[in-house]
C-alpha cells in the first residue's frame, strides 16, 4: 500500500522533505530553550540576595528571545510546507483514482458501487490527508523531541531521568492493545459510509418519485436508520480510542509527581550539587517527552482510522482494466459489418451459466437490424460486445472483418456509436452536450444531426435555441427530447455502426418513424442495430433477430417471422390488437391460435413423457 500511495507525492516531494527538516530545527531549539532557562534561573538563584549579574541575565535573556523567534519561524515554515504537502498529496490521490476509474471497463465498474466510489474519493481521501499531515509533521516531531529531551534529561538529571523512560513501555503496550482492538471495528465502519451515501444518492436521484408517492417520511426513517447505524459503530470505535487519552494523562501526571517528590529530596541531600534550575529543567524535559508521547498517540489514533481508508483507496489505484489495447493495435475500421462467431458470454468467471450462448450472427455493412425479445433476454448484453464494453467468454466478435480485440479501444468506439438504454445528459448547453459526439463539430453539423434525430424542431422552440442550458441529468427536458438529443450526439461521431438500445421508447410512433426514415435516406452506409420493445420500431428492418434466454430464437424479415416465429407473432398481435380489416384480423387470429395450439401441444407432450418416465421408474 505504501509503495502505491508514495507515487502520489510527486511534485510535493520537496515540501514533504522540507517540513520534517524545519520541524527538527524547531524541536532542537525547543530542547535547548529549557537549558538556557536553567542557566538563567541559576544566575538569579545563586546571586540572591546579593547583587544579580545583569550582564549574564541580558545575555541569557537575549539568547532565549533569539531562539524563540527562530523556533517560531521554523515552526511556521514547517506548518506551511506540511499543509502544502498534505493537500497536494490528497489532490494527487483523488486525481489518480479518478483517472484510473475512467480506464475501467464495465466489468471493473461492476465490482464497485457508485456510493462506494464516492466515499473513497471523499471520506477516505480526507482520512488519508489528515494522516499524511500528521506523519510529515507530528510523527517526525515526536520521536525527535523524545530523543533530544531524553538526552538532555540524562545529562542534567542522571538517574532521575529513568522515571520518564520507565513509563514508555507501559504506554506502548497500551497503544498496541488499543490498535489491536480498534482496527477490526474501523474495518466494519467504512461499508456503513457506503450505505449512507447510497441512501442519499438514491433519494436525491429519485426525489420526484419520492414526492409523487409521498414517501418523504419513509426516506427520512431509512436515512435515520442508516446514519444511526453508522453513529453506533463509530461511537463504539471512538470509545475504544478514547482510552488513549486517560492512559496518557495518568502516566503524565504520575511521572511529574514522582519527579517533584524525588527531585526535592535530591536537592536537599545534594547540598547545592543539584540546583533548582536543573530540577525545573528536568521537569520541563519530562513534560516535553510525555507531551510528545501524547501527540504521538493522536497520530496513532488517526493512522488506525486511516488504515482501512488506505486499503480501500489502494483497491481503486491497483485495479487494472480488464480491457487493454493490444501491443500493435489497428486504428482503421474498414466498414460496418459485424460478425458473431459461436459467441458465449457471462459477466463473471465464476457465474453458473452464460448470459449469451452459441450466438452465430453475420450483419452486412449498411444493413438495418432489429433486435426484439422479452425482458432479460440479453439484448443489451449482445450489443455491448460490439463496442467491446465487455469481452466475450467464448468465440469471437468481428467489426469490419477484424476481431474487436485487435482494435485500439478509442478508435473502435469512435466508429461504433451506442445510444444506451439509460440516456444521460450533462449539465451545460445543448451545444456542449452534442459536442460530446464530436468536439470539433460546426454549428451546421449540429443542426444537421438534430434534424436527423428529429430534435431540431423542439430546440428551435427554446428561447436560447442551441444555447439552452441543460440541467444535470437533463431534468429540464422531457424523456423523448432527451432521447433525441442523445441520438443526435451519437450521429455526430459519423459512425460505421450505430446502436440504438431501446433509445426511442419515450418517443411517439410518428416521430420514431421519421427518425428511421431519416436513417434510411441520409446514412444508408451506416449499419443500424435497433433494440426495441415495439414491433413498429423494427418491422421495416432488413432483418429482425428474436432473442430468448440469451439465444437466437429466430432471424428473418417482419413477414417471415410472423409466419414462422411464435414469440414474434405473439408480441406483434398483442401490440396490434386488430388492424380494422376483418380478413387480416381473422388471418392474424388464426395464426396466433395455431401458434398457441402448437405450444400447448408441445407442453402436453412433454408432460406425457415425464409421466411415462415416472411410471417406468416406479415399475423398475
Amino acid at each position: 500500500m505504501l509503495k502505491t500511495l508514495a507515487k502520489c507525492i510527486r511534485e510535493y516531494k520537496l515540501a514533504s522533505i522540507l517540513s520534517p527538516i524545519f520541524v527538527t530545527i524547531e524541536v532542537v531549539l525547543e530542547c535547548l530553550i529549557p537549558f538556557v532557562i536553567a542557566k538563567l534561573i541559576n544566575v538569579i538563584d545563586v546571586n540572591v540576595p546579593t547583587e544579580i549579574d545583569m550582564g549574564q541575565v541580558w545575555m541569557y535573556g537575549g539568547t532565549l528571545i533569539a531562539m524563540a523567534v527562530v523556533s517560531l519561524a521554523t515552526g511556521a515554515l514547517a506548518g506551511a510546507f506540511c499543509a502544502r504537502a498534505s493537500a497536494g498529496f490528497a489532490k494527487n490521490v483523488r486525481k489518480d483514482m479518478f483517472y484510473n476509474i475512467q480506464t475501467f471497463s464495465f466489468e471493473n465498474i461492476d465490482k464497485f458501487s457508485t456510493p462506494s466510489l464516492v466515499t473513497r474519493m471523499t471520506t477516505d481521501v480526507w482520512n488519508l490527508q489528515m494522516s499524511y499531515m500528521m506523519i510529515v509533521r507530528i510523527a517526525v516531531r515526536c520521536p525527535v523531541m523524545i530523543v533530544f529531551a531524553a538526552v538532555m534529561a540524562f545529562v542534567l538529571g542522571g538517574n532521575l531521568a529513568w522515571i520518564f523512560l520507565a513509563v514508555i513501555p507501559v504506554l506502548v503496550i497500551a497503544l498496541m492493545f488499543i490498535m489491536w482492538k480498534a482496527l477490526p471495528l474501523f474495518r466494519k465502519l467504512f461499508p456503513k459510509y457506503d450505505e449512507m451515501n447510497e441512501s442519499v444518492q438514491e433519494n436525491i436521484k429519485g426525489i420526484r418519485v419520492v414526492k409523487s408517492y409521498v414517501r418523504e417520511d419513509y426516506e427520512k426513517q431509512k436515512f435515520a436508520k442508516t446514519s444511526g447505524g453508522l453513529c453506533k459503530e463509530f461511537t463504539h470505535a471512538e470509545r475504544l480510542l478514547a482510552w488513549n487519552n486517560p492512559i496518557m494523562q495518568f502516566c503524565f501526571y504520575g511521572v511529574i509527581c514522582a519527579v517533584l517528590y524525588i527531585g526535592s529530596y535530591i536537592i536537599m541531600d545534594s547540598h547545592g550539587a543539584t540546583t533548582t534550575g536543573e530540577v525545573s529543567q528536568l521537569i520541563v524535559y519530562g513534560m516535553q517527552i510525555l507531551a510528545s508521547l501524547m501527540m504521538f498517540s493522536m497520530v496513532f489514533a488517526m493512522i488506525v482510522m486511516s488504515l482501512e481508508s488506505m486499503h480501500r483507496i489502494c483497491e481503486i489505484l491497483n485495479e487494472k482494466s480488464t480491457l487493454e489495447n493490444p501491443a500493435d493495435p489497428v486504428y482503421d475500421v474498414k466498414d460496418g459489418s459485424v460478425d458473431f462467431e459461436n459467441v458465449s458470454f457471462k459477466y463473471a468467471a465464476n457465474a453458473e451459466r452464460n448470459v449469451l450462448e452459441d450466438i452465430d450472427l453475420h450483419i452486412r455493412s449498411g444493413e438495418t437490424i432489429g433486435i426484439i425479445g422479452g425482458t432479460g433476454s440479453s439484448k443489451t448484453s449482445l450489443v455491448n460486445l460490439i463496442s467491446r464494453l465487455y469481452d466475450v467468454t467464448e468465440g469471437e466478435v468481428r467489426v469490419g472483418g477484424r476481431n474487436v480485440k485487435e482494435y485500439d479501444l478509442e478508435a473502435l468506439r469512435n466508429q461504433v456509436a451506442v445510444v444506451l438504454q439509460k440516456n444521460v445528459l450533462f449539465s451545460g448547453t445543448i451545444k456542449e452536450n452534442l459536442r460530446w459526439g464530436n468536439k470539433e463539430a460546426t454549428d451546421e453539423e449540429l443542426v444537421e444531426a438534430c434534424k436527423l434525430a428529429q430534435a431540431d424542431e423542439f430546440i428551435q422552440g427554446f428561447p436560447d435555441k442551441y444555447d439552452t442550458y441543460i440541467e444535470q441529468g437533463g431534468t429540464n427536458v422531457s424523456g423523448g427530447q432527451k432521447q433525441r438529443l442523445c441520438i443526435a450526439r451519437a450521429l455526430l461521431k459519423k459512425p460505421k455502426v450505430l446502436i440504438l438500445d431501446d433509445s426511442t421508447s419515450a418517443v411517439d410512433t410518428h416521430t420514431d418513424a421519421l427518425i428511421r426514415k431519416a436513417f434510411r435516406e441520409f446514412i444508408p452506409t451506416t449499419t443500424k442495430i435497433i433494440i426495441a420493445q415495439r414491433i413498429s420500431s423494427v418491422e421495416d428492418a432488413d432483418r429482425i433477430i428474436v432473442l430468448e434466454g440469451g439465444k437466437i430464437n429466430g432471424i428473418g424479415t417482419h413477414e417471415e417471422l410472423l409466419k414462422s416465429n411464435r414469440i414474434y407473432a405473439e408480441v406483434y398481435y398483442s401490440q396490434v390488437k386488430g388492424s380494422g380489416d376483418k380478413e387480416t384480423d381473422a388471418a392474424n387470429n388464426a395464426a396466433l391460435k395455431e401458434s398457441l395450439e402448437a405450444t400447448l401441444s408441445a407442453v402436453n407432450e412433454l408432460k406425457k413423457d415425464e409421466n411415462d418416465n415416472g411410471k417406468g421408474g416406479e415399475q423398475a
